[in-house]
């Protein structure tokens, strides 16, 4: 296999080929699928997603399956809860699938235990083409164990239709702070009588903290795999959304149900909010869901705060069991998902933006607006400088149920966001690489 290089790479070129890498990365979730009848080797694939990730996905496999005859493909998607726990459960029970979504909060601990291959020791992975930058995020220990599905980020989408008539005027996401936000959100629950709530974005998911930590001049996870944001921050991140519920830009305590995690599902879609921070490489699907007149919006504070919260990261990463009875034929699945325009075009901007830059650019004609949209304000976004990401620390998975666990009982009232904030420091540094 040839070293990975990014030699002569023209940067705009690297955000296309990234944004491509990132949409084949998230779309499936949920179900499975058959392999084709015959075959001499089946390999195991299991991703997270839904249905409709899982529908572009299989069209993909069945390419891969066309150009290597002799393996076939039994693909399994589920939703990310569910996705986390079904793959701890077969790798323990030492059934785990061929080829894998990995989170990037998951990939230092599978790495240290040996469950995962060391990508640069397969013959017939081509990284030729790859970032280096995003190969890091799958480095441990000099080793290759996971490989980027796509590049995405988050940012927020905002109904159009609900601020139209309320007749709230959407902010210049190129200059808005937070405050700018929260009286943005709190004047569409007023000019609405409450029956929209302004915002509705999830409080309890890590990548909002990471970019505000990240516009404060820290680093949420350390280049040494530590814990790096403050409790401070984190103090931020919590009295930012009690004080936007008391003033009415978001919904009260016990609002949000267990609805599943599809666009369809949103609350988004339903109109009882107007906006919603999610994975941009999602975008096309929201605004399907919502009756297509969502806008796409950078996050607040990217030039109010202390610097730049973006960054590029991988949606998620792609990984090969070490234990995989078909290595060779793993490897050119994952080799497939990398580096195959066909594959891709199936896919298009469901995981992001493809991190080959060739494949990226290939599947450039055939992006509606909403994936052109998506793909445009990635690059956007890295025109400047960002800061850097780094792997993510053992027991990032803690982490992040911590900060789940705080957020809802800070929304009930039941814990101050200080104290919240003392115990989400304590209790991740305690559950860092122990």
């Amino acid at each position: 296999m040839k070293k990975a290089t990014t030699a002569g790479m023209p940067r705009r070129l690297f955000i296309g080929a990234a944004l491509t890498a990132a949409g084949l990365a998230l779309s499936g979730c949920g179900g499975g699928s058959s392999p084709s009848a015959g075959g001499n080797v089946e390999l195991n694939f299991v991703y997270w997603g839904d249905s409709n990730r899982a529908k572009m996905t299989d069209a993909a496999l069945r390419i891969f399956e066309e150009k290597n005859p002799g393996i076939t493909v039994k693909s399994e998607y589920q939703d990310s809860g569910p996705y986390a726990d079904k793959l701890a459960t077969r790798f323990a029970g030492g059934n785990p699938p061929d080829v894998l979504n990995m989170a990037n909060r998951s990939l230092l601990e599978y790495a240290q235990r040996g469950t995962l291959a060391d990508v640069k020791s397969l013959d017939g992975v081509n990284l030729d083409k790859v970032p280096q930058t995003i190969l890091g995020r799958g480095e441990v220990d000099g080793k290759l164990y996971g490989v980027a599905t796509g590049v995405t980020t988050i940012g927020m989408v905002v109904n159009k239709a609900i601020t139209d008539e309320a007749g709230v005027a959407i902010p210049d996401d190129k200059t808005w702070s937070w405050e700018d936000y929260a009286k943005f959100a709190t004047e569409i629950t007023e000019k609405t009588g409450g029956k929209v709530y302004g915002a509705g974005y999830d409080v309890a998911t890590e990548t909002g903290p990471i970019l505000l930590a990240r516009q404060r001049g820290e680093d949420f996870y350390t280049e040494d795999n530590k814990l790096g944001v403050s409790a401070e921050t984190i103090e931020k991140w919590f009295q930012y959304s009690v004080d936007l519920r008391t003033a009415g830009g978001y919904p009260p305590a016990g609002f949000f149900e267990q609805i599943g995690g599809s666009p369809a599902q949103s609350y988004l879609a339903k109109g009882t909010v107007a906006s919603q921070i999610i994975p941009i490489n999602n975008f096309k699907a929201y605004n399907e869901a919502a009756g297509g007149k969502v806008v796409l919006l950078r996050m607040p504070g990217e030039t109010t705060e202390e610097r730049r919260g973006y960054s590029a990261d991988p949606s998620m990463l792609w990984s090969v069991a070490a234990k995989s009875k078909h290595p060779e034929e793993a490897a050119k699945l994952l080799d497939f998902l990398i580096n195959d325009a066909e594959g891709a075009a199936q896919t298009l901007t469901q995981r992001g933006v493809p991190i080959n830059p060739d494949v990226a650019d290939s599947i450039k004609s055939q992006l509606g607006p909403d994936d052109t949209a998506f793909v445009d304000l990635v690059a956007a976004i890295q025109e400047d400088e960002l800061p850097a990401a780094y792997v993510y620390p053992k027991g990032a998975s803690v982490v992040a149920d911590t900060l789940k666990q705080l957020a809802t009982e800070v929304e009930f009232g039941r814990v101050t966001p200080a104290d919240a904030a003392k115990t989400f420091i304590e209790k991740s540094n305690a559950a860092i690489n122990k």
